[in-house]
Parts: C-alpha cells; sequence; structure tokens
C-alpha cells in the first residue's frame, strides 16, 4: 500500500492546493504606505515644516527626500538682488534653459540678437550684456558645469576628467585672486574649490576654502554650499569626526542643503562625542544632537533633553516631541482587527503574550518620561509655543487611556488663541477625548461629534481636491495627514465602537465613509472606492440583517446628524455592487428566493466576479465556474469554458428551482438534494464554484480558522454535508447511496483539515501530535467504512476506485486484508 501522504494529496488536494499552488486570487492589500502603516493621530508637521523631512517614519530613512528650501531660488534671489533683476529671469537662465541655448548664452557677447527670442527681454541676460565682469563669471561657472556633471551609468561608467577639473580649478584661482568684487570673489573661489574637490585634490581644495571663503565678510548661501565641500575633503582627508562636526554646521545653516547634510553627517560613521568635540557653542551642540535624534528609530529621550538644555527656544525642541509622540503611537496604539493598517488578513501576531505584556510597560514608561518633558516644555516657557507641550501631555495621556487626565490638560488652554496648526490638532484630540466611551464600547451620543466630522470633512477634501483617474499611487501621501485622521477615527474608533453596540451595518457605514477622501467621485462604484480594510469586511462580515439595515439607512442621508453623513457617503455610489453583495449574503443562508429579488436589482451589464487564470495558456485569463457538475477528485479543479459559466444571478434562480422542486416533486426529491449538496460543494474553497460566495480565494485558506459566518459553507462543507444525507436517506438506490457516501467522507475530511497542522504536511513530520490525529481521523472516516462495507460492489465504487488513487491506494487494499 502507498503511503497516506500520496493518497491525502489526490483525494482532497488539500497538500498540492496548500502548497503548490500559491494562490488563485489571493485576497491582499496594497503596499504598504511608508507615511501610512501605523495609526497615527498626532501630525508630524504641527511645529512647522522647516525640519519636515526629518519626521518619524521607520519604514524609509527620511520622511521626504526634498529639502525644504530650492537651492535655484536661493543662488537666484541672491543674483537678482546683486543686479536688481528679477529673480525668476535668474532663475530661467541659470536653470531652466536647454542644452542649445546654454551654448548660445556661453558664447553671448553682449549682442541680445544672438539669442533665442524668449531671452530677448529677460532682464538677467540684458544686465549681463552691460556688465562684463558677471558675465565672465557666468560664463566660467557655465564652463565648469559639464565636469561637474558627470552622471555615472553602470551602461556607460564614464570618469570625471580630474585632469581637466585639476586646470579648470587652478583658472578659478587666479580669477579669484584677481577679482575685486565680493560678490563674485565668493563664487570664483567656490568653483575653484568645488573643482579641486571633484578632481581628488582635497588638500588644494581645503586650502581654498580656508584662504577665500572662510574669511569672505560677504552673506550668502555659497559660504555653506562651499562649507559642505569642505566637510566632505575633510573625511577624505581622514578626520571624520570633525567632518561630522562641519556638516552639522551645514545642516544649521542651509536649509537647501540639510538633506545632504545630513546623510553626510551620518556618513562619517563619527559618534556623537566626535563630533561634540569641535562644537563651541550651545547652538552647534543642539544642533549636532538633533541630527542624532532624528537618526534615532529608537526612543530618544537622550537627544531631545539635550537639544532643550542647550537651545530651549529652538523649533528643533518641539520636532523631536512630535517626533518622539508618532513613535509611541506607532508602538502603543493598536490596530483594530477590522481595519488593521497593512497586510494582516492571513498573518496574525502569535507572540508570547508575556512579552508583548513587558514591551508595552517598556513603552509606557517611555510614554511618561515624554510626557514629563512636554510638561516642562508647557511650564518653563522657554520654548516660543508652550502650548505644544499641554498638547502633547493631553494627547499622551489620551494613548495611556487616562481621559480625565487628558482633558484637565486640554482645559489649559484657548483654542482660538493657538497659531493654526495647533489649534486643529487640539480639535482632533479634543475629539478623541470625546469619544472616551466610544473607545470603551459605552453607549454615547453621537451627534455631540459632528461639527468635529464635518470639520474634519472639509480637511482632508481641501488635500484631496481631484480624483486621479483609474488605478494610480497618490505619490502626495506624506502630505495628507487630514485623510488619515479622518479615515482612522471612522475606522479605528467609530466603526468598532457600531460593532460593539451590534450595529454591524453602522460599521460598514463608518468604514466606507472613511475611505472616501474626496467630495466628488469620478468612479461611483461601491468597491472602487474602498481599501482593502474595508472591502474585506463588507465582503466577509455582512449578513442580510446588515444589508437590510443599511438599506433604511440609505433612505436617511437627508438627515441633519451623524448618521445622515454616514449614509450620505454610501449614496455617493452606484447600487450595482450594494445589491451583488446584498444578493451574496442570501447565498450564502441558502435564502435563494431573496437572493434572486436582489440580483434582479443589479444592472444587465455588470461583470460579476471572475477570478483571474494565473495557469492559463492565454486563449482566456478567466476562470469559470458550473457548480452542478459532478466530479470524483478535488484538484484539478474542474472548471468550464464561458459559454458554459454559472454566475451568483443564474446560480440563486436554478438554487431556487431546486428548492421549489423539493416540495412540488417529492417522489425526486433525494436528487433534488443531491443536485444542490453538490453545487454547495462546489462553492467551497475545495471546489470549482468558491467566487459564489468568497470574493477571495488563498491558498492559505484552510491553514486559517473558521471565522465567517459562511466559512461552514466555504471551509468545511457543512450544508453539502446535510444534504447529502438527506440525499442518501430519502433513497432505495444502492448506487446512488454509494456517491452520497463517497462526498459525505469528503466533506467529513475537509473538518479534518481544519484541525490539522500544515506544517507537518510539508514536512512530513510522522511524530508531529497532529499529524499522527489527522493520520487517525482520516483512517477512521465513518463513511469511508461504510464506503468499503456497504457499497463495495456498487458500479460508482468501482469507477471511483478507478479514478481516485484515495480509493484505489486507500480502501481497496483495506478490505483485502
Amino acid at each position: 500500500m502507498k503511503t497516506f501522504k500520496k493518497l491525502s494529496l489526490i483525494f482532497s488536494a488539500f497538500l498540492i492546493i496548500f502548497f503548490g499552488e500559491i494562490a488563485v486570487n489571493l485576497a491582499c492589500g496594497g503596499e504598504i504606505d511608508p507615511y501610512d502603516y501605523y495609526i497615527s493621530y498626532f501630525h508630524n508637521n504641527i511645529e512647522g515644516d522647516e525640519y519636515s523631512p526629518f519626521a518619524y517614519n521607520q519604514m524609509v530613512y527620511l520622511n521626504s527626500e526634498t529639502d525644504v528650501e530650492s537651492e535655484p531660488d536661493i543662488n537666484s534671489r541672491e543674483w537678482a538682488k546683486y543686479l536688481n533683476v528679477k529673480k525668476e529671469d535668474v532663475l530661467k537662465v541659470m536653470y531652466q534653459t536647454d542644452s542649445a541655448t546654454d551654448v548660445k548664452l556661453v558664447n553671448f557677447d553682449g549682442n541680445m540678437a544672438q539669442l533665442p527670442d524668449s531671452l530677448q527681454q529677460n532682464s538677467f541676460i540684458r544686465a549681463l550684456g552691460k556688465r562684463k565682469a558677471p558675465l565672465k563669471y557666468y560664463q566660467f561657472a557655465k564652463s565648469c558645469e559639464p565636469l561637474a556633471n558627470v552622471t555615472f551609468s553602470l551602461w556607460d561608467a564614464t570618469p570625471r576628467d580630474t585632469a581637466k577639473m585639476a586646470a579648470k580649478a587652478e583658472e578659478g584661482l587666479a580669477l579669484t585672486a584677481a577679482e575685486k568684487d565680493d560678490f563674485l570673489k565668493l563664487r570664483y573661489a567656490y568653483q575653484a574649490e568645488r573643482m579641486f574637490h571633484f578632481a581628488g585634490l582635497h588638500t588644494e581644495s581645503k586650502s581654498t576654502y580656508e584662504k577665500y571663503i572662510k574669511t569672505s565678510k560677504i552673506n550668502s548661501a555659497a559660504k555653506g554650499w562651499a562649507l559642505a565641500l569642505y566637510a566632505g575633503s575633510t573625511r577624505r582627508l581622514g578626520n571624520t569626526e570633525e567632518s561630522a562636526f562641519l556638516f552639522s554646521k551645514v545642516f544649521a545653516s542651509n536649509p537647501e542643503r540639510r538633506i545632504q547634510a545630513y546623510k553626510n553627517y551620518y556618513y562619517t560613521s563619527s559618534p556623537v562625542q566626535g563630533a561634540l568635540k569641535y562644537a563651541k557653542t550651545n547652538n552647534e551642540k543642539a544642533n549636532i544632537w538633533a541630527i542624532n535624534g532624528f537618526g534615532n528609530a529608537d526612543a530618544g529621550i537622550e537627544s531631545i533633553n539635550k537639544v532643550y538644555s542647550y537651545e530651549p527656544k529652538s523649533q528643533l525642541n518641539g520636532t523631536l516631541l512630535v517626533r518622539e509622540v508618532n513613535k509611541l503611537e506607532q508602538d502603543l496604539i493598536e490596530a483594530n482587527d477590522i481595519a488593521k493598517i497593512g497586510y494582516n488578513y492571513y498573518f496574525q501576531d502569535n507572540g508570547n503574550s508575556k512579552y508583548r505584556d513587558s514591551i508595552k510597560n517598556i513603552n509606557l514608561k517611555r510614554l511618561n518620561e515624554i510626557r514629563t518633558f512636554a510638561v516642562k516644555l508647557a511650564t518653563e516657557k522657554k520654548y516660543p509655543q508652550p502650548e505644544l507641550g499641554t498638547l502633547t501631555a493631553a494627547y499622551l495621556s489620551w494613548m495611556e487611556n487616562k481621559d480625565f487626565m487628558a482633558a484637565n490638560y486640554l482645559a489649559i488652554l484657548k483654542p482660538d488663541k493657538l497659531p493654526e496648526r495647533l489649534r486643529d490638532q487640539y480639535r482632533i484630540v479634543d475629539l478623541l477625548i470625546k469619544a472616551k466611551n466610544i473607545k470603551k464600547g459605552n453607549p454615547f451620543n453621537e451627534n455631540d461629534l459632528l461639527p468635529t466630522l464635518k470639520w474634519l470633512d472639509e480637511k482632508r477634501f481641501a488635500e484631496n481636491k481631484i480624483q486621479p483617474n483609474g488605478q494610480y499611487y497618490d505619490h502626495d501621501q506624506a502630505g495628507k495627514r487630514f485623510s488619515r485622521t479622518t479615515r482612522n477615527f471612522y475606522q479605528q474608533i467609530l466603526a468598532p465602537a457600531y460593532l460593539n453596540m451590534g450595529d454591524t451595518a453602522k460599521a460598514a457605514l463608518a468604514m466606507v465613509k472613511g475611505d472616501l477622501a474626496y467630495q466628488t467621485l469620478k468612479e461611483n462604484s461601491l468597491f472602487q472606492n474602498m481599501s482593502y480594510q474595508s472591502i474585506n469586511f463588507w465582503q466577509n462580515n455582512l449578513s442580510p440583517g446588515s444589508m437590510q439595515g443599511l438599506a433604511l439607512y440609505k433612505t436617511k442621508a437627508a438627515g441633519n446628524d451623524v448618521t445622515g453623513l454616514l449614509a450620505s457617503a454610501l449614496n455617493q455610489l452606484k447600487n450595482d455592487d450594494f445589491y451583488e453583495l446584498y444578493g451574496t449574503t442570501y447565498l450564502r443562508t441558502h435564502q435563494y428566493d431573496k437572493a434572486v429579488q436582489m440580483f434582479a436589482k443589479v444592472s444587465s451589464s455588470y461583470q460579476y466576479f471572475t477570478p483571474q487564470n494565473w495557469y492559463g495558456d492565454g486563449t482566456d485569463s478567466k476562470l469559470y465556474a458550473n457548480p452542478f457538475i459532478e466530479t470524483i477528485n478535488d484538484f484539478p479543479k474542474k472548471y468550464v469554458t464561458a459559454k458554459a459559466s454559472v454566475t451568483k444571478k443564474t446560480f440563486a434562480a436554478e438554487m431556487l428551482r431546486l428548492q421549489k422542486l423539493l416540495v412540488s416533486d417529492k417522489k425526486n426529491a433525494a436528487l433534488y438534494y443531491y443536485k444542490m449538496a453538490n453545487a454547495i460543494y462546489q462553492t467551497g474553497y475545495f471546489g470549482n464554484s468558491w467566487f459564489l460566495i468568497s470574493y477571495d480565494w488563498s491558498s492559505y485558506d484552510n491553514s486559517t480558522p473558521a471565522k465567517y459566518v459562511y466559512d461552514g459553507d466555504y471551509k468545511k462543507a457543512q450544508t453539502a454535508k446535510a444534504w447529502y444525507l438527506k440525499a442518501r436517506a430519502l433513497s432505495t438506490n444502492t448506487d446512488f447511496k454509494a456517491k452520497c457516501t463517497f462526498m459525505l467522507a469528503k466533506c467529513l475530511q475537509k473538518q479534518i483539515i481544519m484541525n490539522a497542522n500544515p506544517l507537518s504536511f510539508y514536512y512530513y513530520d510522522k511524530k508531529d501530535v497532529k499529524w499522527r490525529n489527522f493520520i487517525k481521523a482520516n483512517y477512521n472516516n465513518p463513511y469511508l467504512k461504510e464506503l468499503r462495507f456497504n457499497y463495495n460492489k456498487t458500479p460508482f465504487y468501482a469507477v471511483a476506485a478507478g479514478e481516485c488513487s484515495y480509493l484505489g491506494d486507500f480502501i481497496k487494499p483495506k478490505a483485502q486484508n
């Protein structure tokens, strides 16, 4: 006799499907948004945008790769002031011309006629035409650009021409020495230093900075750009600690080079104490500690305390404080199961509870340390916006579930006196505190929240003015703070509260409302505007009763209350998806008459869900169902052609017809029960028509516990089993009874599989208890015994034994023993 491992593979298809076939239609959410992977209500920009690229974001090195200031804008402003011309004209000529125009500008001699018409009236060009010294520098700088701006490519790794750069640097030094104008002298020196630096002549580069740039009395951003080169050469010459210090100075002085300086600081790999050795002023020390705080994804109370001790008035304090709050949000605010952030459907956290409690206690200790600092910031009033400290203390108290303390902190503040961003954050914290009964699952007056919810709508609609067409990725996610806050409140607080009150329909409304970030929808179908979390909730959690409740709520959209606000969101969307799902819930509960009624309300052009055929030959990319066909084996699934396929609508109609025949044609009731049982069996995970009751299929389904109301059919074949039993009991035909018994054995095995350990199958671990129990349960399947002893002479038995190697290799040899 062959091994049971092979037999169970062929009989149930469980192992082949689970391990061999990854998925037919894996239900998964989109890629994790780096700006939206944990629950947050505390906006990371409430202290301004100066340090916004360094807001907390554990998934990416920086929250933004774009500096808050533009180097071209700054340089253009300096030139515009120097020549008394328009900044926009400088920007156009210096940074926005094409290569052909650049050639003409390099050879420009003051004759405007040789230039394109678009530059004839350019004030910057006209000024250069009149002043030879600035024109000479401009042309020299343009001649340096091709040498400095060599783009590296793996396909064409052209090295920089260091000899030409060295020559150009020497030319720049001579021009620097000869130049009397301080503005131009500084820029010649910068170009010379840059050419030396890129040529690898770091000693010469440093000496150029020390002789001409460090001593310059002119106030210009170019001095910071030169300092960055000086810091780089210092690093190349072996002094990484001084280099780190110098980059920290660029970080502080030049916001247009801040991100580059921050990265270069860390490239030096210098410890904080190494850079601090060179710091002389409190400001320099504060900036070094701030950079180390920005680069720390773990608790950073040391950095924030140090910065405050050196520069209590600096905005760095507020930015670092908010950053620490965001870290605590990730560590302490747990996503609700119905709307988890990220992909959590199949993989659950089964970690040790004692370990989780220990980590939580550590994070609560951190929370108290940060709150203590926040209160200090508020009470000492050295920081320009001490209200931030009070607001932070209120929010942290809410996070700790100390709502009374949170309310007391918030009561100290006067919102009408706060700056706009702090006032906005105040309203959000106030909303959270008012929702304390919601959070605890107690009865609450939802309409107390209405003004703030309407305000949140205004805020998020302002962030999302135009809905893009089709599938897209919104590259402006970092700025959608109110959109995330609104969604989190509806889906993480309001929807779970309605669920706790037993109102699943209203929970579903809250889920949709949380997703509708656009005031006007271009594609107004229901599921096209839902997040993965909301779609999962709707498609899996709603019952006929819930759908009935939703239909009733749809009629209340005109009301000036929270119910009206929620219902109006649903009424923005077309009804097709709604009634298709409504009908599906009736399919799941076998109320086929009502299912037919619901599908009749769906547009005739509606495309019912049909999964992709990932393993097809390319002629047809879809899988088509026919649940009324009979099969011996579950695998491979027996799909049909498009012409022979059955939709949810036709399935409901046929099942209703069979149900009526049970009453009108009782003498053939056994056959009707058998046909209906076959159909329900095929709508399970293991059948060809699973998508008539489920919206997704994954090879992981049989490894997760039954959790939805339809899992009794989808995973356990319970209704099919009950109807096969009725069919068998009503029949006197022995061969028919054999077919029923065989299918009963298959139904029972689905429940045996649900109790197995899938890893045991993968490794074929005979010592595993669950493996041994699985083997034992299958050997003792009572329906297999009945089939072997009572029906082994039937025609069906002979056919099944020939097609199903389970029967051929397991049952038949047993009968011979």
